[in-house]
């Protein structure tokens, strides 16, 4: 029987058992069996040339031995054949893979003025210095530690990453094994805020001289319960202390349950984003207990509107506005200036938008064009100009599409609310055919207001690659948790899982108030953590007040 935080697992499972065949296209099993005994024999005879690769001679091919988890992973596209398999003396479940939904970027919003120009040599981000991690390292940078990424891939030509990496695999049904890149950019991101060197590129992470493994367990059809199951195991093998998963969904599978059970009997500590739906359910896999759910915050410490949250959350991480490492040359930074009458052109905070081409210099009129509506372009003239459009009402690939019709060269969004925020121009993230950058809303008021009279106003942008970007999202909270988990098996690697996430909400900084438990026991502090870890034995669970 399940208590604490898995209180809610049987109720998932229990509709998981209704969703199951829509949620599983794919035909692979995964299989337990009732005795390890009877795993060891099975998987000795699936590694023999001499014997069929067919489980108990039924329609049910062996493909995989997951030799730490005692998982066994069949495919079959007999439904007779597994419904025998099920029914086996020796078999305690088989089970379809199910998906989770592929973790996807968020954009980023800022409530105060800033740059979207992330420089070679940037400051420390925010979240880094937020978790307390410079105070920790007098101690430890995350020596000896290794922590493993189950995510989208990584790209591993990135300079702030290839000198921590250790290892990689693909673990999803597309691609060879040894083909774990980034197409999403999600796997990338996470792993800078873990333990980017603070070297190349000036990004460093919460743990800056922990080594990274990867292991890719997302692809375009979502995260596969196999894939994750297959990541574990490969944490088990490679010893490795600490798993960042940011991921998760409203289901889980009672394979993945049994191997979340053992990865930790094992010594491995899996770290899990809460969600982003805003909503008072705690994700899985990190509503399970043996997880350390993480939810975010803003940098007022506030949290994070779609910060999921309830009983099951442990602790927060910064989660808004993380600047991190991206797929070579995917981010984009902007560099925005605006020149109102008898004024020269002065710069200005701007964001571009996700999907928004490369632009050198582009300088051009301002015609205010309302909400982008099509009414809103009658009787304006934009053809080489930039269109002027307030946020709101529809989308802002509707905004920039009309746009486009009306001959605009590019696009100034300004903000109906304080700060920046960068959405996208297409629903798939390729690139629109013109360029556009947000401004905050009371720039874009003064010059409304003076193109109403009758005045000219310029503005001047250019859009450049980046190897960073700003993202938001329990996903970025989670790898600052992470990267404190690692911190404290550097300095005190005797620690069980469950010590570790004891220790770290015990000296979790507290937020409030706290109704319904949306902060947990608080913010992570990294060198509070670090230094109780260095008193504590294993067994001994002693934690200052």
């Amino acid at each position: 029987m399940f208590s604490g935080k898995g209180f809610r697992v049987v109720a998932a499972m229990v509709a998981l058992s209704f969703g199951l065949s829509a949620q599983a296209a794919s035909k692979r099993y995964a299989v337990l069996f009732k005795s390890p005994e009877t795993f060891k024999a099975v998987a000795a005879n699936a590694t023999d040339s001499s014997v069929s690769n067919k489980l108990f001679n039924r329609n049910a091919a062996i493909k995989q031995t997951l030799n730490s988890l005692n998982i066994l992973v069949v495919e079959s596209d007999d439904q007779a054949a597994i419904e025998s398999l099920r029914q086996h003396p020796a078999v305690a479940l088989v089970e379809e893979e199910i998906f989770h939904p592929a973790p996807k970027v968020m954009a980023t919003f800022s409530k105060a003025p800033a740059s979207s120009r992330i420089s070679p040599t940037m400051d420390t981000p925010w979240g880094i210095l937020a978790v307390k991690a410079p105070d920790a390292w007098i101690t430890t940078k995350g020596e000896n530690a290794r922590v493993l990424v189950l995510d989208t891939g990584l790209d591993l030509r990135h300079p702030a990453l290839r000198n921590q990496f250790e290892a990689g695999r693909n673990f999803t049904v597309e691609g060879a094994p040894e083909d774990f890149n980034d197409l999403a950019g999600h796997g990338t991101h996470v792993a800078g805020t873990i333990l980017a060197d603070g070297v190349a590129g000036g990004l460093v992470g919460v743990a800056p001289m922990a080594k990274l493994l990867m292991g890719k367990v997302c692809a375009a059809n979502g995260c596969g319960s196999i894939a994750i199951m297959n990541g574990l195991n490969y944490a088990v093998e490679q010893n490795v202390r600490v798993v960042n998963m940011s991921l998760g969904g409203f289901f889980i599978s009672e394979a993945e349950i049994q191997a979340l059970i053992r990865a930790e009997a094992a010594g491995v500590m899996v770290v899990a984003a809460s969600g982003n739906g805003g909503t008072s359910r705690v994700s899985f896999p990190a509503a399970f207990d043996s997880v350390l759910s993480v939810g975010a915050v803003d940098s007022a410490l506030i949290k994070a509107p779609f910060s999921q949250w309830g009983p099951e959350l442990d602790v927060m991480g910064p989660g808004v506005d993380v600047i991190s490492s991206v797929p070579m040359g995917t981010g984009r930074g902007a560099t925005t200036g605006i020149a109102f009458t008898g004024k020269e052109m002065s710069e200005i905070a701007s964001l571009p938008f996700v999907g928004s081409p490369l632009a050198t210099r582009m300088e051009n009129e301002l015609v205010f064009a309302g909400l982008g509506k099509e009414t809103d372009f009658a009787g304006i003239n934009l053809q080489g100009k930039f269109a002027l459009i307030s946020r709101g009402e529809i989308t802002f690939k509707e905004k920039v599409e009309r746009a486009i019709a009306h001959g605009a060269a590019g696009v100034v969004m300004f903000n109906n609310a304080p700060g920046l925020m960068q959405g996208s121009l297409t629903d798939d993230g390729t690139e629109a055919a013109i360029p556009a950058v947000m401004i905050e809303q009371s720039v874009g008021e003064q010059a409304k207001a003076d193109l109403a009279l009758g005045q000219a106003v310029r503005v001047s942008f250019s859009i450049d690659a980046s190897d960073y970007a700003s993202f938001q999202g329990t996903s970025m909270a989670t790898p600052h948790v992470a990267g404190v988990a690692a911190l404290v098996r550097s300095v005190n690697p005797s620690l069980s899982p469950a010590q570790v996430r004891d220790l770290l909400k015990a000296t979790a900084i507290r937020l409030g108030p706290n109704p319904g438990n949306e902060y947990g026991s608080g913010l992570v502090d990294a060198h509070a953590a670090v230094e109780q870890a260095k008193t504590m034995s294993v067994g001994v669970m002693r934690i200052a007040n």
